[in-house]
């Protein structure tokens, strides 16, 4: 498996005795370069001494020398600089587009290497290396969740900037489109954020000071209204959205189908979270200010902890009465707020003016959020794996995410100590 190589040559897990390449000269490996992730070959600016001659350039890894013609490299110049073929199988010569023969290196897996890998491929257990998490110096574990702590937040903040693209680089407007996503929490995410981009926020904007205009703005726009409504307040806003899409040329709304609503709790109904986030829309003017002037979290729990409009506290969608409540959003339920919406875009925010300072508030602000407790999370601290803050829950679900969902454990940390044990 090619992949296996790569690890093999990175880390130079080679054979006691010493290298030859499969013409007979002697080989050393003094840097094996650093791996390409991009087209072209696979690791850059490598140095080996082949024959008493220093050779710096790339190096090109493959299971099959063949397949160095089957990819076509005979005939590509960007592979003219590849100075070391290291294969698994060496059934055949290769050469640069010139004729110049490349020298090869066959490069065998250990036996230990690979039952180790086969073992993190096909355990069921999750995570497949939790036998050893407990057994890893802290320091090795702290840094790989650092890495992996800053990894995910910038994927967060390039996910910013694409809504930043589609919002014509209003930053006010990216982050309403946003924060509305979040208030999806997973199962309406998708339809929050369809939501958010047919409205255009300057119409929202223009009728701050009016809750009922601004919950009109919100329903009619989701497509939760129509003139059959089951009660008054639902037929009012109806007509007063009537007016404002003619009055803003609004585009059609989003169709009701994409709403989602089974297995939720009253409290969770697209309808209250809608009036939830309209509310703090009406009473905070100029939002996105406030937020990037927070310095705790706390301040931002306040700007988003709002009491519903008196309809709300009694119904969880139109025409459906239930029991009173304040319908304000619980300690949980705003820290995930702030942690998917405010960090990453302090993070996006500060990135964007170069200004270390939001940035570092950014990691701040995880450092101090309680983590989040779902089953990823529980599944990783049963194995061992301290998760003390919300920067460790985010660390750990990138982990998950981009490493044990894809069985891409050979650019973990934990897969490298792991197949270390061979």
């Amino acid at each position: 498996m090619e992949q296996l190589l790569h690890y093999v040559w990175r880390h130079r897990i080679y054979p006691l005795q010493p290298l030859r390449t499969t013409g007979g000269e002697a080989l050393e490996v003094i840097d094996p370069g650093l791996p390409n992730c991009h087209a072209g070959p696979d690791f850059f600016n490598a140095k080996v001494k082949i024959g008493g001659t220093l050779w710096a350039g790339d190096v090109e890894v493959h299971d099959r020398a063949s397949d160095w013609l089957r990819h076509g490299h005979d005939r590509d110049r960007a592979y003219d600089r590849v100075v070391l073929h290291v294969v698994g199988e060496a059934d055949c010569d290769v050469c640069r587009t010139d004729g110049e023969p490349i020298p090869q290196l066959l490069l065998p897996c250990p036996d230990s290497v690979r039952r180790r890998y086969d073992e993190l491929c096909l355990s069921d257990a999750c995570p497949p290396c939790r036998r050893l998490l407990s057994e890893l110096p802290l320091l090795k574990v702290h840094s790989w969740l650092a890495s992996l702590q800053t990894e995910r937040l910038r994927q967060k903040a390039q996910a910013v900037g694409e809504r930043l693209k589609r919002c014509d680089s209003r930053w006010e407007d990216a982050f309403f489109v946003t924060l509305a996503r979040n208030f999806g929490f997973g199962l309406n995410s998708d339809a929050f954020e369809a939501w958010a981009l047919r409205l255009p926020f300057r119409a929202v904007d223009k009728h701050r000071d009016s809750l009922f205009q601004v919950e009109a703005l919100f329903f009619g726009t989701a497509g939760l209204l129509d003139e059959t409504s089951a009660d008054d307040y639902a037929r009012s806003l109806c007509r007063e959205y009537a007016y404002l899409s003619r009055k803003f040329s609004l585009s059609e709304p989003l169709p009701r189908e994409q709403w989602r609503f089974l297995r939720l709790r009253p409290a969770g109904f697209p309808h209250v979270r809608l009036a939830q986030l309209a509310s703090i829309y009406h009473r905070e003017q100029s939002l996105l200010s406030r937020v990037l002037e927070a310095e705790q979290p706390d301040a931002v729990r306040s700007l988003f902890n709002v009491r519903l409009a008196d309809y709300w506290t009694v119904h969880y969608s139109f025409g459906k009465p239930s029991a009173r409540r304040t319908g304000s959003l619980s300690r949980a339920t705003l820290d995930l707020l702030v942690l998917n919406t405010v960090v990453p875009f302090f993070y996006a925010y500060g990135l964007y003016r170069a200004d270390d300072a939001l940035c570092d508030r950014a990691l701040r602000f995880l450092e101090t959020l309680q983590p989040e407790n779902n089953r990823i999370i529980r599944s990783w601290a049963e194995a061992g794996l301290a998760v003390q803050s919300a920067a460790d829950s985010q660390a750990v679900l990138q982990l998950q995410k981009e490493y044990c969902d894809k069985r891409d454990c050979l650019r973990c940390r934990f897969g490298y100590e792991y197949l270390k044990l061979g």
